[in-house]
């Protein structure tokens, strides 16, 4: 995996404002880069302009002021949500379909696809189950397959498991990167965890609200893979304190 400073260029945000309607700017004056092949995490509490930068990278918002610009050619996008949006009537085969339903293609010329991501998040046998009959993190691994079923260059994930318990939230933790390391993607995860983003990421973007803006970029040069071994290391302990402590300052400095 790439190391934080060493990536090919896949995005650069410069100056980046966003305003809605006449009310005070949601962000002003962010800029971040994000090199091919990084595990990028935004970190911030509730209401700094996390979700605001995930859909302007996505491109279901303009901004305001300053710009985006991304490698040639641009890389493909997936994008999964807080919350799961699977269709209660459909099977878990037939909800991770829909992108390649979208784009025309049959559930019988994409099953073969369909099955290499169900396998991927360990879902292979649950294909003709229907959501009511999962549990929430198999949820969450459904809408994880649909992301991936597509090859992204990018997935940006919006607090992904943030509703779930701690135990389900650190195998999907875990889960991730393996995911990750078997496909190649760039990720970037939007979270208000410390130590999710200490665990998963190669570089912490800490971000200020009033308005949202990086204030400080922190870096996590671990190895990758990781688990229980990591979690239980000084490193990690000695990382998540460093990122605390400047999230407290950063937020401090917007208040």
């Amino acid at each position: 995996m790439v190391e934080s400073g060493a990536a090919q260029p896949l995005l650069d945000m410069q100056g980046i404002g966003k305003t809605f309607g006449r009310g005070p700017a949601t962000l002003q004056g962010l800029s971040l880069s994000l090199g091919r092949g990084e595990f990028l995490s935004l970190l911030g509490p509730s209401g700094c302009g996390k979700t605001t930068a995930l859909r302007l990278i996505a491109g279901l918002i303009a901004p305001t002021e300053g710009r985006i610009r991304w490698a040639e050619p641009k890389p493909r996008l997936s994008f999964v949500f807080q919350s799961p949006t699977l269709m209660p009537w459909a099977t878990v085969e037939r909800n991770v379909w829909l992108p390649l339903r979208l784009a025309g293609r049959s559930l019988a010329a994409a099953r073969g696809e369909i099955a290499a991501a169900l396998r991927l998040v360990g879902l292979e046998a649950a294909a003709r189950a229907y959501p009511r009959e999962l549990s929430d993190g198999m949820k969450m691994r459904v809408s994880i397959a649909r992301a991936i079923l597509t090859r992204p260059d990018l997935i940006l994930m919006d607090e992904p498991f943030a509703a779930l318990d701690e135990i389900t939230r650190f195998r999907l933790n875990e889960d991730l990167l393996a995911i990750r390391a078997a496909t190649g993607c760039t990720v970037i995860f939007v979270t208000h965890s410390v130590f999710e983003s200490v665990f998963l990421s190669n570089r912490i973007c800490v971000m200020a609200a009033r308005p949202g803006r990086v204030a400080a970029e922190i870096p996590v040069p671990a190895p990758y893979p990781r688990g229980d071994a990591f979690r239980g290391a000084p490193d990690y302990a000695a990382l998540c304190q460093r990122v605390s402590g400047t999230l407290r300052q950063a937020m401090g400095e917007a208040a």
